[in-house]
């Protein structure tokens, strides 16, 4: 491993005091970079996708791990210039591109087999996973940190309180666990709340794009007025009666009952119709 200076000399150095407004919380302990690291498995002749590196902490140990290549997506230009330093350590492996990650296509930036791995600014954490998730059969796996309770509402399972719309649109084309949580002293600075990181394994067959698109308009309507009955709730889709009844649902259910194998029911339904 190259010799590099530690993570909290990087942040003197460059002034990279955390900012509110990019949502930044810096990982700087090495063992807890290298645990993140770990749960994507082995990353052999793997292409990362890392959001918001900040100093560079699991991007070190994501190159330490032998990723064949982490690509560094960073809005805040204090971090790239940190970064370059690294990326000179790893000549060819480590590329850094100052931008925002939401205007990225990872599978266009990246060849596969691809992951993303990736301490998230926490307020932007739910639209790129969402981005990500529309075309989750380009990655291999997805190991993400969010908020504790973000990341409770991605595993729910259903009927329970963190269940909701986020959680079906998860599950149904991953299988989502959580790997490890942290409380708050894990990170530069604290927040006020724990993290955990999030594992997310594209399932082999995903769902077609117009199937992909009723799917969302059913799970908008449903928990749209989630304290309504379905009968109620998805009405805005045009006669809520007859599609439950042909997907075998009770109209006196709500949203937060259903499986993510009833919702699917309720698509297939829908975009037959």
């Amino acid at each position: 491993m190259p010799e590099l200076p530690s993570l909290r000399e990087v942040v003197e150095r460059h002034g990279l005091a955390a900012r509110k407004a990019l949502g930044q919380h810096f990982l700087l302990d090495p063992a807890i970079c290298a645990r993140v690291a770990r749960l994507a498995g082995d990353l052999s002749g793997r292409h990362v996708l890392e959001v918001g590196p900040g100093p560079g902490g699991l991007t070190r140990a994501l190159l330490e791990a032998g990723a064949a290549q982490v690509h560094a997506v960073e809005l805040d230009p204090r971090a790239v210039a940190a970064l370059r330093q690294v990326e000179a350590a790893y000549p060819g492996r480590l590329t850094v591109t100052e931008g925002d990650a939401l205007r990225v296509d990872a599978a266009a930036l990246l060849p596969a087999p691809r992951q993303v791995v990736a301490n998230l600014p926490y307020n932007v954490g739910t639209p790129l996973l969402i981005g990500w998730l529309r075309d989750a059969g380009a990655f291999e796996r997805l190991v993400l940190m969010f908020q504790q309770e973000v990341a409770e509402r991605i595993v729910a399972a259903p009927d329970t309180e963190h269940y909701g719309r986020l959680a079906v649109v998860s599950q149904w084309r991953c299988a989502c666990a959580v790997g490890m949580s942290l409380p708050p002293g894990a990170f530069s600075p604290p927040p006020k709340v724990w993290s955990a990181v999030v594992v997310l394994v594209p399932h082999a067959v995903q769902p077609e794009p117009a199937l992909a698109a009723v799917m969302e308009r059913v799970t908008a309507a449903a928990f749209g007025q989630r304290r309504k009955m379905l009968r109620g709730s998805l009405k805005s889709l045009g006669q809520a009666d007859a599609l439950l009844e042909a997907a075998g649902i009770e109209g006196t259910r709500r949203a937060e009952t259903l499986s993510v194998a009833e919702f699917e029911r309720l698509a297939r339904v829908l975009l037959a119709r």
